[in-house]
């Protein structure tokens, strides 16, 4: 599995608790990232097209039928298991070896 661009990773992210059309997720990614991933209309359509093909997500029906929903497939889920898995273990390794603390970083409690 290839590692993903930050932009598929909270894509991913905010799909994996339910279903969302575009508009909806650019919302749910402003927010998840605290505002330091925020996608245009050209950077998301461009994600989710690069997404569909490499069957991380697929289209659903969703109750607006002038809107697009899309959902996390179980390629996308393992995808973002791994992803988030890669995070967690590059955390681990800066808490053993001091690196919040000598990098005067603040140590993230996750």
């Amino acid at each position: 599995m290839n590692d993903l661009s930050q932009s598929e990773f909270y894509i991913l992210l905010s799909l994996a608790i339910k279903s969302r059309h575009g508009y909806e997720i650019m919302k749910q990614v402003e927010q998840d990232s605290g505002r330091k991933v925020l996608l245009g209309p050209g950077t998301l359509y461009g994600s989710i097209k690069r997404m569909l093909q490499s069957r991380l997500i697929q289209e659903v029906p969703g109750d607006n039928p002038r809107r697009k929903y899309y959902t996390l497939t179980e390629n996308g889920r393992k995808s973002l298991s791994s992803e988030l898995e890669r995070y967690d273990n590059a955390v681990e390794l800066a808490k053993r070896k001091n690196v919040f603390k000598n990098a005067g970083l603040v140590k993230l409690d996750l």
